[in-house]
């Protein structure tokens, strides 16, 4: 099947196939007779760090999705919602491709900003009046 080659993740990011290992398991849950006897469950595996992803996506990636990857850096995949082997292929296949996607975007560098000299007035002002009302506590016949 041509459509389960290459993942085409974006223009200029594309997943080899070679990368990615499927098996397939018997779904759990809902499916009468069919739930016993056909394995439509597919478990998507792929190497996050022997990929041939830029090193940048890679570290994103690894960081967004570490505890969903195995200590032997595998990502494994389960997909199950559907009731056809091929429905759940694209599905987990399509969840991959989010993923590294969103891994792919570069954070937006945060640029410091300096409270105005009036945000700065009104909260030392309103420091002082607590420190007031705090200082008026006092007990009434403390004398020592």
């Amino acid at each position: 099947m041509s459509e389960f080659g290459d993942l085409r993740i974006s223009p200029d990011l594309t997943l080899p196939a070679w990368e990615l290992s499927e098996a397939f398991v018997r779904a759990s849950g809902p499916g009468g007779q069919n739930v016993n006897k056909v394995s439509t469950a597919v478990q998507l595996t792929w190497q996050v760090a022997a990929s041939s992803l830029p090193a940048g996506v890679k570290e994103r990636f690894q960081k967004l999705y570490a505890s969903r990857i195995t200590a032997d850096g595998r990502l494994i995949l389960e997909a199950s919602e559907h009731r056809s082997q091929l429905m759940n292929r694209q599905a987990a296949r399509q969840r991959l491709a989010e993923m590294i996607l969103k891994a792919s975007v570069p954070p937006k560098r945060r640029i410091k900003t300096k409270p105005t000299a009036g945000s700065v007035r009104r909260r030392i002002a309103s420091k002082k009046k607590r420190g007031e009302v705090k200082a008026l506590r006092g007990g009434v016949g403390d004398n020592d």
